[in-house]
């Protein structure tokens, strides 16, 4: 038992133990560890990441939410331009509905639908701003008093009827009138209107990153105004803005190019139809206002109204084409012919490079597709009956959208839940030139077969519950 345990046995077991390698091990075991290291910096272990990122690029973007979780090299992969230029190389870039919805304590919220998966995704909140009113007030010491980037259950009527006298109504104003586009991409939500300011702040959303930031300001001040995309860039008009005399609106416009990150000026609009009045009296009373805009066969098409609470005055509206820099009247049929919602606001949407508005009944509880005609300049309805519930109440009874390259119509369904309803209107004309060739087909077959197809011209694309919710606006962005 001595010898077991003696000096030399115990130096002999000490040669042997773990500490000791002999030179070719030594060789194999940085070989395997060295192998061992490189798999787990890999985004996939034992494949390169090029391969990695080829299989990451054509899974549904609506796991990458949970994918993020896997490590932090999957995290980075995923929010990076390089997977997303390559997504869009391989054509698996998909096209997402984004809604922005308020509730009734004036928060506001963005919610994405996933048309694959029919999966919605809420979207981080808005950074908060200070208004800077209060700011020049010195009340920064109250921050319960800021103001989401979004938020007024005030009507633009409420606010214009300020222009009749009302001033000391905008001192009690929350935020509101904040307008919304999407270039290059990403959402923008611009200016707005809080209490006596008129904000020149755009925040961006990048979905890549599911993050908001801020970017460069407007040159001034808007509020309700009016946005469009032309060219890859962010076009912004009219508006109001803060006056000595309380509310005056705005005739500048202005241009965002996403990829410079500058604003440039573009020429005043002339309200050309606007200056022309019988009086002083009726030109001081009757404030111009652009009602809408829309990018249409290349140029920028802005309707435009005269205003005096209660009632709006069409007076047609004017284009702005880029390639001569300058504004040019509206085509007669287009500008008296553009259906108007509450307020005077003319909603529109292009769908395979075609001009559709939804012309709405004063019950609000039916209304009518209508597509522009150029070369006749019409409007010509191409769907009725549309299923809209009666919410007189709601700020935005109705919003459009284009998706998947057809016709979409957000409303509020009779459980006050958000439905998205899709359109087919190739099918609808298809069956209405069938019936109209027919030559023995009498006024109440017509009629009927009419009645069929409108009903099956919509079906309910998606739907969630959002019964304290009011629709606000909306945008489709491809990713």
């Amino acid at each position: 038992m001595g010898n077991i345990l003696g000096p030399n046995n115990t130096k002999a077991t000490r040669r042997s133990g773990p500490s000791e390698v002999l030179p070719g091990e030594a060789c194999k075991r940085q070989r395997l560890l060295s192998t061992s290291y490189e798999d787990n910096s890999r985004l996939i272990p034992s494949l390169p990441d090029e391969i990695s990122f080829q299989i990451l690029a054509r899974v549904p973007r609506i796991c990458y939410l949970n994918l993020k979780s896997v490590s932090r090299a999957w995290k980075t992969a995923l929010v990076s331009s390089e997977l997303f230029c390559l997504r869009k190389e391989l054509g698996t870039s998909e096209e997402w509905l984004y809604i922005l919805t308020k509730l009734n304590n004036d928060k506001f919220l963005w919610y994405a639908l996933d048309p694959l998966s029919g999966r919605w995704q809420r979207l981080p909140p808005m950074p908060n701003v200070f208004p800077e009113d209060e700011a020049k007030k010195g009340l920064a010491a109250f921050p319960c008093r800021m103001w989401s980037m979004l938020g007024s259950s005030i009507r633009i009527a409420d606010v214009i009827m300020s222009w009749l006298g009302r001033k000391d109504a905008l001192d009690r104003m929350p935020f509101c009138g904040c307008s919304v586009g999407a270039v290059d991409g990403c959402i923008y939500a611009l200016g707005g209107f809080s209490k006596a300011s008129a904000m020149k702040s755009v925040w961006r959303y990048n979905p890549v990153k599911n993050s908001w930031s801020d970017v460069s300001p407007m040159s001034v001040g808007r509020a309700y105004s009016k946005t469009g995309i032309l060219n890859n860039k962010l076009y912004v008009v009219g508006g109001v803005t803060r006056g000595r005399g309380g509310l005056n609106p705005l005739q500048s416009a202005e241009v965002y190019d996403p990829h410079t990150g500058t604003w440039s000026q573009l020429p005043n609009m002339p309200f050309a139809k606007a200056q022309v009045l019988p009086t002083a009296f009726l030109a001081d009373l009757l404030k111009p206002i652009a009602t809408g805009m829309t990018s249409y066969r290349g140029r920028l098409f802005v309707p435009q109204s005269l205003y005096c609470w209660p009632f709006f005055v069409d007076v047609g509206g004017e284009v702005y084409d880029p390639d001569i820099n300058s504004w040019l009247e509206m085509p007669v049929g287009m500008g008296e012919g553009w259906p108007a919602r509450q307020a005077g606001t003319k909603l529109s949407v292009i769908v395979n490079n075609d001009l559709y508005a939804l012309d709405p009944s004063s019950s609000l509880d039916s209304a009518k597709i209508k597509v522009y005609d150029e070369e006749g300049d019409t409007w010509k309805v191409v769907a009725g009956d549309v299923p809209l519930q009666d919410f007189a109440d709601s700020e935005s009874p109705y919003l459009l959208a284009s998706l998947l390259g057809k016709l979409h119509v957000i409303t509020k369904d009779a459980d006050h839940n958000i439905a998205v309803l899709q359109a087919d209107m190739h099918s609808d004309l298809a069956s209405s030139q069938s019936s109209s060739s027919s030559p023995d087909s009498s006024f109440s077959e017509l009629a009927e077969s009419s009645a069929e197809s409108e009903t099956e011209i919509w079906r309910v694309f998606a739907s969630r519950s959002g019964r304290s919710a009011e629709l606000v606006s909306c945008q489709s962005l491809q990713v």
